[in-house]
């Protein structure tokens, strides 16, 4: 077994926090949407990693502008391109408290940004705004350094992952309305998006995908877990091998979901190497039924060139 591979992360302890901070993605996460270019399949709304934490990356214009998360010093940074710097303490704000202080960051900067609509996605507490949020205030500074420092680490395989691949591929990003990380990688085949899809679903699945990643547990799947899905799901997916012997397929809001569970990857001996042969077993499962040209997209090592 390698533990310092991936340190410990159970979801029970860290989950007010989990859900605290998540909030906090979610108010900065809809001024990125409100400020950034926009982008196919949302490619502009979400954070990427970085050495200390999470960023926005620069965005708006007049000032240019970006948001950084500081997950060792525990502080949120807005920086614009002509040098005014606002920042303040995470610990102990409630989500109403972070958005107040996030808006007046924002003024004090001279960043003129209007959120189209201050509320949680997708979340149990949708109705209630952030200005009214005072429920949410809990943050474990270790827990929460933990979190950033299992994000580094699959930022790093996803990159890897991305890397064996030459279709088109999205950047590797941390969704901040579902809270995972992930990677996913596009067939030329358009999608017919049912008459009743939401803008979100529609845009996101306009074409085949393969999208692979980590999640840190929810309610429904109360422990951190990688996984991959197809959409279109193809028929008999699930009757597919998932490597190795402990992913599974789960079902999963009416579709099949390839599981690895976080704590059984901790147990291997080389556990970067089984989350990377879980994620191409699933990849190879659902490009397999879909009718995917492995030979014109496989890109071992992350090269191309037939010379090397």
């Amino acid at each position: 077994m390698n533990h310092a591979a991936f340190p410990e992360m159970p979801y029970e302890p860290w989950r007010e926090t989990r859900e605290t901070v998540h909030r906090f993605l979610q108010v900065v996460g809809k001024v990125r949407l409100a400020a950034a270019p926009r982008r196919n399949h949302w490619w502009n709304v979400p954070f990427h990693v970085t050495g200390r934490g999470l960023t926005t990356r620069p965005m708006g214009r007049d000032p240019v502008f970006a948001i950084d998360l500081d997950l060792l010093d525990h502080r949120l940074d807005l920086s614009t391109a002509t040098g005014v710097r606002h920042s303040f303490a995470l610990p102990g704000l409630s989500v109403a408290a972070f958005h107040a202080r996030l808006l007046h960051a924002l003024e004090a900067a001279g960043v003129d940004v209007t959120i189209a609509d201050p509320r949680p996605f997708d979340l149990p507490d949708s109705g209630r705004p952030f200005a009214e949020d005072t429920e949410h205030a809990a943050y474990d500074p270790a827990a929460v350094t933990r979190y950033w420092q299992v994000l580094g680490q699959v930022n790093l395989l996803l990159e890897r992952f991305a890397g064996e691949w030459s279709g088109k591929t999205s950047p590797v990003h941390h969704f901040w309305h579902t809270f995972d990380i992930a990677v996913t990688r596009f067939a030329d085949t358009a999608v017919d998006v049912p008459p009743g899809a939401d803008p979100v679903t529609g845009e996101a699945y306009s074409r085949e995908v393969i999208s692979s990643g980590f999640w840190f547990g929810d309610d429904a799947f109360p422990e951190p877990a990688f996984y991959s899905y197809t959409a279109p799901e193809p028929d008999g997916l699930a009757a597919e091998p998932l490597r190795p012997d402990t992913a599974r397929w789960t079902e999963r809001g009416g579709s099949h979901l390839a599981v690895l569970r976080y704590d059984d990857v901790r147990e291997l001996a080389d556990p970067h190497g089984a989350v990377l042969e879980f994620w191409d077993s699933a990849y190879r499962a659902g490009a397999r039924r879909s009718g995917w040209d492995f030979t014109r997209y496989d890109c071992p090592g992350g090269i191309t060139d037939p010379r090397v």
